[in-house]
């Protein structure tokens, strides 16, 4: 984990470090709680524990912390900052990626960061072992994930624009629920164990998405991308601007992104976000109802894109 990064709010701590020794005893901390709470459990685990791990005194952690469920709270902050990081860099890829590939990718980047203290401690405690005293704190949830399975969604429909916006948010909805039921239960095995769960996975989520949005469907969708100016059909790949492919027209000349044609977000999710965005609703809510990220809904109303 980075130095740097933020790992708890102000909500969740007593008083913000200032030095950067302060921020590395933290990190020490929210470290040493995650492998007690992974290990003992959020109920059993103690304050005194944590500071035996930390190497630190008790009164340390209280400096910061005034109890173990505010501890818990950062580390939760922490893993909702770091998956969405995950979420970020596999939308970043080039659409045209062979599925297979994208497959194993994702969950490679999920296996590989659930080998880490803090995430195998949420995933333990909120999937195996809940607590009730944590329901408040995990109550944004299910809207966080809405949001997920809306953005995995809207990927699929770019891969295949034929898809309805109902059945691709089903797939989308199937295909993490399929993860989410196999993947917490893994982490209590042994490694090789893990692996080979994960290669099923992987074997699954292809077998179910690819018929939907498979590579075969690729050529289809580069078949109808047209030029958004004279509507011409003879258009090519023409380089990337950032993270995005961008297009010529052989026709007019015209040079566009893709997110301009067909492959993009449908029409009427675009009329959707704009209408919101006309009715005073701000971006990140039009991003918690949509699923489309607040930074592409602030470019199309710049640029006046529908």
């Amino acid at each position: 984990m980075s130095k740097s990064s933020s790992l708890s709010s102000e909500k969740t701590l007593r008083r913000q470090p200032q030095q950067q020794r302060g921020k590395q005893r933290v990190e020490k901390i929210l470290i040493a709680a995650a492998e007690v709470f992974a290990e003992a459990g959020f109920a059993a685990a103690t304050i005194q524990q944590i500071a035996d791990r930390a190497s630190t005194a008790v009164g340390s952690i209280y400096q910061f912390f005034p109890d173990k469920l505010a501890i818990f709270n950062a580390l939760f902050a922490e893993h909702l900052r770091l998956t969405e990081t995950i979420e970020a860099n596999f939308f970043a890829q080039d659409l045209n990626f062979p599925l297979d590939r994208g497959i194993s990718d994702y969950i490679d980047a999920h296996a590989i960061y659930f080998e880490q203290p803090i995430p195998r401690c949420i995933v333990v405690q909120y999937y195996l072992e809940p607590i009730g005293s944590l329901d408040s704190m995990m109550a944004d949830l299910p809207n966080l994930q809405s949001i997920s399975f809306k953005r995995h969604a809207n990927f699929y429909r770019q891969r295949n624009p034929n898809l309805s916006i109902a059945k691709s948010e089903l797939l989308s909805e199937v295909a993490h629920k399929i993860v989410q039921g196999l993947a917490p239960n893994v982490l209590k095995t042994d490694e090789k164990y893990r692996q080979e769960i994960y290669a099923e996975i992987k074997d699954v989520l292809y077998g179910y998405l690819n018929p939907y949005i498979g590579d075969h469907l690729l050529q289809m969708s580069n078949q109808l991308m047209t030029c958004p100016d004279c509507q011409s059909d003879r258009v090519a790949k023409n380089g990337r601007q950032q993270g995005k492919q961008r297009y010529i027209c052989r026709g007019c000349g015209r040079q566009f992104l893709d997110r301009y044609a067909h492959r993009g977000y449908p029409l009427e999710i675009r009329q959707k976000c704009l209408a919101l965005h006309a009715q005073g609703i701000g971006f990140r809510e039009i991003e918690r109802q949509t699923g489309v990220d607040c930074n592409t809904v602030i470019n199309w109303v710049k640029s006046g894109d529908i």
